[in-house]
């Protein structure tokens, strides 16, 4: 075996190392999260993929309903007011949001504002084209700005990116 065969058997190995330490299996309290954003999914994969996402599927046949990402996970990190606002968004294969769940962050006023329900509501069925503007199509449900605009425009960047990275839009169908 010469020495590039086996630099390149190394290399494939600490990749294949890589991708497996990648895909962690979705534990129970992730997959009911998931199924509240995809409520008729069947299955869901591990997370994948560059930016890192899960995918649901329907039926036997795996029929791709859309994507869920972590708003965390996606570069540029926005910031509320106390740090990173953690929140789970689903968007469909027509770019449309299927909803959010923010699951943490440590804002000082977030029992007033992104943790009511009425702030997740507001992007049930929202277009990745919608403007997403806080006053505007969302709504500030306090007084907490900070928090409500970075946790806006975490789901906003997120929602458009995985789009632009897997979406194909409606007319090059």
């Amino acid at each position: 075996m010469t020495r590039q065969t086996k630099a390149l058997m190394v290399a494939l190995a600490l990749a294949a190392a890589a991708v497996a330490a990648a895909q962690v299996p979705v534990d129970d309290e992730l997959q009911q999260q998931l199924l509240q954003l995809f409520p008729g999914a069947t299955a869901f994969s591990s997370k994948e993929g560059q930016p890192p996402h899960f995918k649901a599927f329907a039926g036997p046949a795996r029929e791709l309903l859309g994507y869920v990402f972590w708003t965390t996970e996606l570069e540029p990190l926005e910031r509320g007011y106390d740090g990173p606002i953690k929140i789970l968004t689903g968007v469909d294969t027509d770019g449309v949001l299927t909803g959010i769940i923010v699951v943490d962050h440590h804002e000082p006023y977030g029992y007033f504002s992104i943790d009511l329900p009425k702030y997740a509501v507001q992007f049930q069925a929202k277009s990745i084209r919608d403007p997403f503007r806080v006053g505007g199509d969302i709504d500030a449900v306090s007084t907490a700005t900070i928090t409500v605009s970075s946790a806006t425009r975490a789901v906003r960047n997120g929602a458009r990116r995985i789009a632009r990275q897997f979406i194909v839009p409606p007319e090059a169908r």
